[in-house]
């Protein structure tokens, strides 16, 4: 795998912006290191972040890149601070950013796929709810969105957390429910649109905080009979679970 810490400037955030980027790289010689034969242009993982952390997370608490090299799989990380990659009332436009200038920057600068089938999206706690939102959002764009231990009841989280902060991303809190930032809701547009619907992948630890608000999101999915493969065990909020979990992920992932 080839690593590539990117810099460069965000025309929707208007300022400069950071990912980090592996590439699949064919060789037999490296130690340790199992690669797959690669096309011309790669199928991508989008890895989001968490609330805490940035776009170097998943490289320094993970071997994202050891596994995803059995893959054949690019995965592009990209710094969004704490927005819960909405346009933020009062902020940057990070919504604007990861579903649509990422994407288009990120191929323009690398060797990867603009077919839907070889795109996809997964992430931890805020990042998971990110995921998803792109996998509901952008179902023509993504074929699988996967989350970890994800944010998914943004409704019931924001009541949990700081007002304040959550109203600068969100705005009006009592506005969220039905919106374009409710996960639910988004669920709910999806079938009833035609068109290509995105696999779901759903994870989280039994001791989690978050526990609760995935088994509302699972049961909802179920009812809308959207694709969703779910899974829980012992587990907290915790870099362990997700080293393990994003080794599911990668194996479920629907890679050509």
């Amino acid at each position: 795998m080839a690593f590539f810490d990117c810099h460069f400037f965000s025309e929707s955030l208007g300022v400069s912006a950071s990912m980090h980027v592996i590439l699949p790289q064919p060789t037999t010689g490296q130690i340790g290191m199992e690669s797959r034969a690669v096309k011309e242009k790669h199928p991508t993982l989008y890895l989001l972040h968490g609330l805490s952390d940035d776009h170097t997370i998943w490289m320094r608490r993970t071997s994202i890149e050891r596994y995803a090299s059995e893959y054949g799989l690019a995965v592009v990380m990209p710094a969004v601070n704490r927005s819960f990659y909405t346009d933020m009332a009062h902020g940057y436009k990070y919504w604007t950013f990861i579903s649509e200038e990422l994407p288009a920057l990120a191929r323009s600068f690398f060797p990867l796929s603009e077919e839907r089938e070889d795109t996809f999206a997964a992430g931890l706690s805020m990042g998971g709810y990110g995921a998803i939102k792109l996998a509901l959002s952008c179902p023509d764009q993504f074929a699988a969105g996967a989350s970890l231990s994800g944010a998914v009841d943004v409704v019931s989280l924001v009541y949990k957390r700081d007002a304040v902060e959550f109203g600068n991303m969100f705005g009006d809190l009592d506005q969220i429910k039905g919106s374009r930032n409710d996960l639910f809701h988004l669920a709910e547009e999806l079938v009833r649109l035609e068109g290509p619907r995105p696999k779901l992948y759903q994870c989280c630890g039994t001791e989690d905080f978050l526990y609760e608000d995935n088994v509302r999101f699972r049961e909802h999915c179920r009812a809308k009979n959207l694709e969703l493969t779910y899974e829980e065990e012992p587990g907290t909020h915790e870099w362990g679970y997700w080293d393990r979990k994003i080794q599911s992920v990668l194996n479920w992932l629907p890679i050509r």
